[in-house]
């Protein structure tokens, strides 16, 4: 099959966003028993949603659905950095990778606003042509 060049898999938000969610997933996996089905869950879900909405609003077809959802998956990533915060401060994994885990996340907030800020000047790009 061949390569969809604006495809969701090229974007290279979603690509980092992605692989940041693995991470999360790994994280989660390391939590203790009595946190399985609280934070872990809500790790993941949120981890999930990050992506979903990065998908959900590349599909869309006007921009201001889109930057909708990639407000939506920039609220989820922000979910995360508090989830994050818990997990420090319970002492659940090492410092240092919790600080790896939310620089990542603070690259991946930087590109969800490039590129709301792209979808915004697409839009009133579209508005002056009409």
């Amino acid at each position: 099959m061949g390569e969809y060049i604006f495809g969701l898999e090229n974007l290279d938000v979603y690509k980092r966003a992605r692989e940041f969610r693995k991470e999360i997933y790994n994280l989660a996996r390391k939590l203790p028993a009595e946190e399985r089905f609280n934070l872990a869950s809500q790790m993941r879900r949120a981890a999930v949603s990050v992506t979903n909405n990065i998908a959900e609003g590349h599909g869309r077809f006007h921009f201001q659905e889109s930057i909708q959802f990639f407000r939506h998956s920039r609220g989820s990533m922000q979910e995360l950095m508090d989830d994050l915060n818990v997990c420090l401060d319970e002492n659940y994994e090492t410092e240092q990778h919790i600080l790896t885990l939310k620089a990542e996340a603070i690259e991946i907030l930087r590109m969800l606003n490039g590129y709301i800020a792209f979808l915004k000047r697409s839009k009133e790009k579209s508005i002056a042509k009409s």
